[in-house]
């Protein structure tokens, strides 16, 4: 009697319900895998995506090294201003690179040490803090729009500046007045 029940509820299936019904049967059995439908064709295709996340280098070490040594930390070196009379303003300028390079942790926040290292952050934040020096390189080499730049995109990712003592807030300040100008 019991497999005339299940008889009639499996004729009552229509061809479309015992299609969606393989396919789920289908989608339990690999874990790791996907089933995709292909909208040109509406062929099914399994995607791995295990075997595509491992073979997917997410951070390239010697890649980094560039970006960071080769391309910012130099192209900084190089075009700020040097010297001890520009040695505030120069430290201002690290201070807005690193908390963006840090995703926003500033050294105020914990006693003058900031629990980070800009130099180990995602490479598509390098990338991005590269694109706006070699802009600021190529255009103007004026350390006040670098600073401008650097607080806009900190103001973007809503992160936050260095809390500096009065005299060196001023200066900051200062800074980004006359970039403005």
């Amino acid at each position: 009697m019991e497999n005339n029940k299940k008889t009639k509820e499996e004729q009552q299936l229509s061809a479309a319900d015992v299609e969606r019904m393989e396919i789920l049967l289908k989608s339990r059995l690999k874990t790791g895998t996907q089933l995709t439908i292909n909208s040109e064709t509406g062929d099914l295709n399994e995607i791995n995506e295990l075997r595509e996340l491992i073979g997917t280098p997410f951070e390239n070490p010697d890649e980094k090294y560039n970006l960071y040594y080769r391309g910012i930390r130099k192209l900084l070196l190089d075009h700020l201003p040097k010297g001890n009379d520009n040695k505030e303003m120069r430290e201002i300028i690290y201070d807005e690179k690193n908390i963006f390079l840090n995703q926003g942790k500033r050294k105020s926040d914990n006693n003058g040490i900031r629990k980070s290292d800009g130099r180990m952050t995602y490479q598509p934040l390098m990338n991005e803090l590269l694109e706006i020096i070699v802009k600021w390189v190529a255009d103007s080499q004026n350390p006040f729009d670098l600073y401008r730049e650097l607080y806009d995109l900190n103001e973007r990712h809503g992160y936050g500046h260095e809390e500096y003592d009065p005299s060196v807030k001023a200066v900051a300040q200062a800074m980004l007045n006359i970039s403005r100008k």
